[in-house]
């Protein structure tokens, strides 16, 4: 028994690191690239798959004081992300059109647009910002007549072609899978900057997924950090994404 054991543990380590494997990057840069391949090649990036599943580890830090959480992510890719903590504590679905939130801690709930989501990052984001976000893909369209390659050690640099005074975006995108390495967002009237690293990605099934990503917010009043892992990430499985706000729950006010 112990020999069979070790043989099905042995057989589920090879798996796993055959669909799960960290990369490494070469930084080698082409010079006499084009803004335009760039761009195309990190479209071609995209990963696509049908739902993805995964636990998210996060650290949030404000203030010097750190938190830990463990929660389960269940994606389907342009309709739902589902977010739920340790015991249905607290669970977030977002959908194209709808936040929806609760916290048993408190009891209360929210469920409308993205107001929710836009006041804790001190930007105005969708459905499609928040998941290209959690696949290393650049927040907003990118269009190659926007934007010049500016010089960079390891990465490729595009900078706005003209400053805008109401919001600046500025990309560094990957050499070797052309996804983002940083991506930074300044709204200088609001004086909020948002701030996305991908610190390390995986291969799962041959798709290229963030596995550590650090978002740090920055507003006039304070700076959140939040570190996330992506781990045991499981693509194109049959999911749900159950929610049901709890009777008596009080709806959160957004001042």
């Amino acid at each position: 028994m112990k020999k069979l054991f070790y043989v099905f543990a042995l057989i589920a380590i090879v798996l796993s690191c055959k669909t799960t494997k960290a990369l490494k990057n070469s930084n080698s840069l082409e010079e006499h690239i084009s803004v335009n391949k760039i761009i195309k090649n990190h479209n071609k990036a995209q990963s696509e798959f049908n739902t993805l599943q995964a636990k998210l580890k996060v650290i949030m830090t404000q203030q010097n004081r750190s938190e830990t959480y463990t929660l389960n992510l269940r994606m389907s890719k342009d309709n739902t992300i589902w977010i739920n903590a340790f015991l249905n504590m607290v669970r977030l679905k977002i959908t194209p059109d709808r936040v929806l939130f609760y916290n048993k801690l408190d009891n209360t709930y929210f469920d409308g647009e993205y107001a929710l989501i836009n006041s804790f990052l001190g930007t105005n984001l969708k459905f499609e910002n928040l998941q290209n976000l959690l696949l290393g893909q650049a927040l907003f369209e990118l269009g190659s007549n926007s934007f010049d390659k500016t010089p960079h050690a390891s990465s490729y640099m595009l900078t706005p072609k003209q400053s805008d005074e109401l919001i600046e975006v500025i990309y560094l995108i990957n050499p070797n899978y052309f996804k983002i390495d940083s991506q930074q967002l300044r709204e200088s009237a609001m004086r909020n900057r948002l701030d996305i690293k991908y610190e390390a990605y995986q291969n799962v099934d041959d798709l290229v997924i963030p596995e550590k990503i650090s978002v740090i917010v920055t507003n006039i009043e304070a700076q959140t950090t939040l570190n996330l892992n992506l781990k045991s990430v499981v693509l194109n499985q049959p999911l749900r994404f159950p929610f049901s706000i709890p009777k008596g729950y009080k709806s959160i006010e957004l001042k």
